[in-house]
């Protein structure tokens, strides 16, 4: 069996592409460096983090970008011995209007290296892809339309795409407005027995969101609805473990087996937050005789488990890191610091902005995966200036975090304290109270389970002292706050320098496990 999600913690949008025995999955990454995880499977079952498409400062500058902005919805495609990568590179997105051009870069491996991003429009978002089976290509995106009275979402439209010249010709013909859900956008084209068939996403990222499939024998439509549409969604069910479920994509394994990975979401229980963000799971369906797509087994809603294909299985070996930050796990925001210096045996952050900047943070940070997890580190740091903090967060974004850091105060010297960070309001759960401490060099854990949060410090490694009382981790959460948040939890490393002059704190690892039920 494939259990649900497949891809855990912040995953979301996935594109999936199979190239012979091999399978390819695409996921958006937004205000996080380097940009658009790849996923590698031979059964389905079993996935390893490959690489990153866009993991070189020529190919992405997410400087500036807002929290939840940078790379939206990737589409992956394969033709002819190369890759195709559509993708958004959103500049502004909580204004009426939307800054959202659109970029293609191609290679001949899934690993690059990848041309040079070619911008091809900025009409909308969630560009895609369409190689026909005469040979002509065709993009497609949704259409923002920002004026009064009129739905923002107007609906996708096609235009013929020149992969000579990289540029699109003719005119954009709007070919589906979507159903009454509403809110479509996410199109991917599929060509099958004679149909065109548009997969959609509809019904907005959240609780109503949905797979919307729509067929016609011509491309530029008229297309008609599936006669049990939505496809899949966790809409009205309230008691499903997989949540938000929507914005899919297909495809036909070796065997002839049809599978849809989807975008998911687990609220913490009791809550309708998910501080994990969006997931990615997968759905076996098959084709009627109708020459419709349904869900292997009936209905709409999401299963935990779904049977396998008939196909080998190929398990992971584990790769340790060659050294402790070596991984491919860790990401950075907006731009890959030259402040963040990965060593053979530590990390070394030289003070920058702070956690609420979107330009240059010091920080090295890695995907919350689990709703019950501890996470712990080794900090060597000698702060001579309050304005100077280095530690570890539990981080969302620039508006959600909790971080507990080493910094220096008049009275008390070297000390720890809480910033917390909620909606943009930032407390300091600790208040005029900071913990004086002697040593330099620390260990702080944190703990978390499910909507409780708890940092400690030791010297020793061997007893931990509680810092501040239990904070609230579900308002790390994409359903917080008045910000649109797309993203997930991370853990992170992270060090400031108010002044200026980039002191410099080490870590030697950053060690995250899971929690397991008494």
């Amino acid at each position: 069996m494939i259990k649900n999600p497949i891809l855990p913690g912040f995953n979301p949008d996935p594109s999936i592409c199979r190239v012979n025995d091999d399978y390819f999955i695409a996921t958006s990454t937004f205000e996080w460096f380097p940009g658009v995880q790849i996923h590698h499977s031979k059964d389905l079952v079993h996935w390893r983090l490959l690489t990153h498409a866009l993991k070189e400062t020529r190919l992405l500058d997410l400087k500036g970008v807002p929290s939840s902005g940078g790379v939206w919805a990737p589409a992956l495609s394969y033709h002819d011995g190369l890759f195709y990568l559509c993708y958004t590179v959103v500049h502004q997105h909580e204004a009426a209007t939307k800054d959202t051009p659109n970029f293609l870069i191609t290679s001949p491996s899934i690993e690059g290296p990848w041309s040079d991003p070619v911008m091809i429009n900025a009409s909308g978002f969630d560009p895609s892809l369409f190689h026909d089976s005469d040979g002509k290509k065709y993009w497609l995106n949704m259409v923002w339309d920002h004026r009064p009275h009129k739905h923002p979402f107007l609906g996708i439209v096609l235009q013929p795409f020149d992969p000579v010249e990289n540029r699109l010709t003719g005119k954009p013909e709007l070919i589906f407005k979507g159903s009454e859900i509403g809110l479509t956008e996410g199109p991917h084209l599929y060509q099958r027995n004679d149909w065109y068939y548009l997969l959609t996403a509809e019904g907005g990222t959240e609780y109503e969101h949905a797979v919307t499939l729509a067929r016609s024998r011509n491309l530029l439509g008229p297309y008609e609805l599936h006669p049990e549409n939505p496809i899949l969604t966790s809409n009205g069910h309230p008691n499903l473990d997989l949540q938000k479920a929507g914005h899919a994509s297909l495809v036909e394994t070796q065997t002839g087996q049809w599978y849809m990975p989807h975008l998911c979401g687990r609220p913490l229980p009791n809550t309708r937050r998910c501080n994990l963000g969006r997931e990615t799971a997968i759905q076996q369906v098959e084709w009627r005789d109708d020459d419709w797509l349904y869900l292997v087994g009936g209905g709409n809603s999401p299963a935990n488990e779904v049977a396998a294909p008939n196909l080998p299985s190929q398990q992971w070996p584990e790769v340790p890191p060659r050294a402790p930050f070596d991984s491919i796990q860790y990401a950075t925001p907006r731009l890959p610091s030259a402040r963040v210096i990965r060593e053979p045996e530590k990390l070394t952050l030289q003070g920058s902005e702070s956690l609420e900047s979107c330009f240059e943070q010091a920080m090295l940070a890695r995907r919350l995966t689990m709703q019950r997890a501890a996470a712990k580190t080794r900090l060597r740091f000698k702060p001579h200036s309050f304005q100077q903090m280095a530690g570890l967060a539990v981080y969302y974004n620039n508006h959600l975090f909790h971080y507990l850091y080493l910094t220096y105060d008049e009275d008390l010297g070297t000390c720890l304290q809480i910033h917390s960070c909620d909606d943009g309001v930032s407390s300091f759960p600790l208040a005029e109270h900071p913990v004086a401490v002697s040593a330099e060099e620390l260990f702080f854990k944190v703990e978390i389970d499910h909507s409780q949060l708890q940092f400690f410090w030791s010297e020793d490694d061997q007893t931990y002292t509680r810092v501040g009382s239990e904070l609230d981790a579900s308002i790390l959460s994409d359903d917080h706050g008045k910000h649109w948040g797309f993203t997930g939890s991370f853990i992170g490393l992270a060090c400031q320098d108010l002044t200026g002059g980039g002191h410099p704190a080490e870590f030697d690892f950053l060690e995250l496990i899971e929690l397991k039920n008494d």
